[in-house]
């Protein structure tokens, strides 16, 4: 089954709504991104037992076959397994305008057959009811195979921007420890030079079927994994003692678990949630605005809060997500940690956190040990040449649809270029409801068939309109 998206160049929301029927065949350039998808879907990419590097193989075949020269694609990594491939598409340069940027991962988190639905297996494309299921189906290769399919349209239609288009798809951006972009901007960083970048980490969403706001992720928050640690001379369990591994460290993640950080705010959550308080009901909408207006609202923050997704956005959040502890039934416990993921505010720093998370517990007997992290990078500014023209596409596509900027509560590799003062934008055009849809890293991952589509035709008038001044995309 497919659905068609026969889109003009200046389509009107009202013709958006019938495009989809049943059994009608693809634009060209459609099928050409439903087979890049599909493609990259059934080639396992997880850190632990897949590869980028085929993944990456397979666009650049892509990519030769349709004009590019050599010398305009570049495959590398740190190792065999960890590809990337950058490409450039080259512009008149009459312009001299810096590069355009276009991002996307290559690698997905680990999926097993067995955690999935019986009839779905994460690493084949299936399409159903609607949606394209698979592993990287939302996270992340519905943009790479988008870009890459409109990268080719552009050679297709001998289409001249007034500035090159760069295009990387890149490793580990979900752990792994080869993360490309920040091997490529350490080793190869003339090939991503760009005046900014578009990424992962923003999109549309959809309530009751039709779209709310078209999202553009201008900042995020950074990950940083605390452990906590319990140790003890143990003993013989038939002789207990008071002092406990395991007690100890479950007393000491009861409290991070009811622990909420305060409040915080910065240029683009305050614009969120002053626009998004317009688009909700009269109730959390009144509690979003008295909440911007006074952090220490606490009536404003209950109601706000009640939303995780929005209590996620005021504040740093800690959560337990790993634990281990004792060697065997009949003794006390020597050893207890747990594994305590933190997803920063901005304005926060991993050392605040570890030592805020230290004081809360307040037991020498359970040490706090922070990872390795970064501060979270300044957000990046709200560049009016890219917001005029994500407003201006989005209302040609789906009408009087608000755009908003937003901050991801994940992580991106939009903190490479931002930690650089290089501005990344996630923005995608690719709606979804998060009540259903939310399903990236989880059992039976999904994009909707309408979304996709839409969301190509939004990325194909986006890119343009970036690159071609004064031009119709």
């Amino acid at each position: 089954m497919r659905f068609a998206v026969a889109l003009s160049a200046l389509a009107l929301p009202t013709l958006l709504a019938a495009q989809y029927q049943q059994g009608s065949a693809l634009r060209p350039d459609q099928q050409l991104a439903h087979d890049v998808y599909k493609q990259l879907v059934e080639i396992n990419t997880a850190d632990s037992v897949g590869s980028t590097t085929v993944a990456a193989s397979a666009v650049a075949k892509r990519f030769r076959d349709a004009g590019f020269p050599d010398a305009d694609i570049f495959e590398g990594g740190p190792r065999a397994d960890k590809g990337n491939i950058v490409i450039r598409y080259h512009g008149n340069a009459s312009g001299a305008r810096k590069p355009l940027l276009l991002l996307a991962h290559l690698d997905v988190v680990q999926a097993l057959k067995k955690d999935w639905s019986p009839d779905l297996d994460p690493f084949v494309f299936t399409e159903r009811d609607g949606y394209y299921y698979g592993r990287g189906t939302a996270d992340d290769k519905a943009m790479a195979s988008i870009f890459a399919a409109n990268a080719i349209r552009m050679v297709r239609e001998h289409v001249v921007p007034d500035r090159d288009v760069i295009i990387a798809l890149t490793a580990d951006e979900e752990g792994g420890g080869n993360n490309g972009v920040d091997w490529l901007l350490k080793t190869h960083p003339q090939l991503v030079d760009a005046a900014f970048v578009i990424n992962e980490g923003g999109g549309g969403t959809l309530r009751n079927g039709k779209p709310l706001f078209n999202g553009v992720q201008a900042t995020e928050k950074v990950t940083t994994n605390i452990t906590l640690r319990a140790t003890n001379r143990g003993g013989h369990s038939s002789v207990p003692r008071p002092d406990n591994a395991i007690t100890a460290l479950a007393d000491a993640l009861s409290k991070v678990g009811r622990y909420q950080f305060p409040v915080r705010f910065n240029e683009v959550t305050r614009g969120f949630f002053t626009k998004t308080a317009a688009l909700e009901t009269p109730a959390l909408g009144a509690a979003m605005r008295a909440l911007v207006a006074n952090p220490r609202d606490a009536s404003a923050l209950a109601v706000v809060a009640a939303d995780p997704r929005y209590n996620a956005t005021v504040r740093t959040t800690c959560v337990a997500t790993m634990l281990s502890g004792g060697h065997a039934t009949n003794a006390l416990p020597q050893l207890a940690e747990a594994t305590v993921n933190c997803r920063m505010f901005p304005s926060d720093t991993p050392e605040v956190v570890r030592a805020s998370i230290e004081r809360l517990i307040n037991d020498t007997s359970v040490k706090v040990i922070a990872r390795a992290a970064v501060a979270p990078p300044a957000p990046s500014p709200l560049l009016p040449e890219l917001f005029d023209a994500v407003t201006g596409v989005t209302h040609e596509l789906w009408g009087d649809v608000p755009v908003i900027p937003v901050m991801s509560t994940g992580a991106t590799d939009s903190r490479f270029f931002r930690a650089l003062g290089v501005p990344a934008f996630g923005v995608s055009g690719l709606f979804s409801d998060p009540t259903v849809d939310a399903r990236a890293h989880g059992r039976d991952e999904r994009m909707r068939v309408q979304s996709y589509y839409e969301g190509q035709e939004f990325l194909w008038r986006l890119t343009r309109a970036l690159t071609s001044r004064g031009a119709v995309p």
